[in-house]
């Protein structure tokens, strides 16, 4: 279930609303989720903040490992847990957690994509996520340990893997469970052994396409725990 429209001359008076926004709605768990994103992701990118941090604006659209991650959490009660989830772009799992039952913070390294998440849970008419920037080179004292930590299409780059593993490890409650969803992208495998290196215990899903695709990549699961 899949479709598109403009966003009115209203709702784009200020802060997301300034990138005039399209919709694609996406069925997870047999109900319907509204995502409003950016229509054209390259017109976002700054090649001076991609000089100074290799800063792309992946967070513009809606990937298949954001919809199979959130296809599992939309299968879950959340109810009583803590979901944090890191690199959340527009917040398609974030959305969905919450929708479950999870009391959600959504981080992401760049502020323009939690005014997304905000935009897009108002339009699903979701309410008490909190949204913070979050650098994981610079994790903040007051963070805190959460139930469940999960990221979906965020291992692009060489150094990502072990940054990733480390604020998992951080961030996660010792009982608690990491999900990492990737399209098996190659910069993923060192996303294992960091995470050991971490001293966190992996273990991978059977790769998969989201509900009723038929092409498109396979993404696989990450399952992360502290070992017992």
């Amino acid at each position: 279930m899949c479709g598109w429209r403009q966003a009115s001359a209203k709702g784009r008076a200020m802060g997301f609303e300034r990138l005039e926004p399209v919709e694609r709605r996406i069925d997870i768990g047999g109900r319907p989720v509204s995502i409003w994103r950016p229509p054209d992701m390259e017109s976002l990118i700054d090649l001076a903040a991609f000089e100074a941090d290799e800063r792309i604006p992946y967070w513009a659209d809606v990937w298949e490992s954001a919809i199979v991650l959130a296809e599992d959490l939309a299968a879950m009660d959340g109810a009583g847990k803590t979901l944090l989830e890191l690199g959340c772009g527009l917040g398609l799992p974030a959305l969905v957690a919450a929708r479950s039952g999870f009391t959600v913070t959504a981080t992401d390294y760049e502020e323009t994509a939690l005014e997304g998440v905000r935009y897009n849970a108002e339009r699903n008419a979701l309410e008490g996520l909190r949204m913070r920037v979050l650098d994981w080179r610079n994790l903040p004292d007051d963070l805190g340990t959460f139930d469940f930590v999960v990221a979906a299409d965020v291992l692009y780059e060489a150094h990502h893997p072990a940054a990733l593993a480390a604020t998992i490890a951080r961030t996660l409650d010792r009982s608690g469970l990491g999900l990492v969803a990737d399209p098996c992208r190659a910069k993923a495998a060192g996303f294992a052994p960091a995470a050991r290196a971490a001293g966190l215990a992996v273990a991978k899903t059977r790769a998969r396409r989201p509900h009723g695709a038929t092409d498109g990549p396979s993404i696989e699961i990450h399952k992360v725990t502290f070992p017992a």
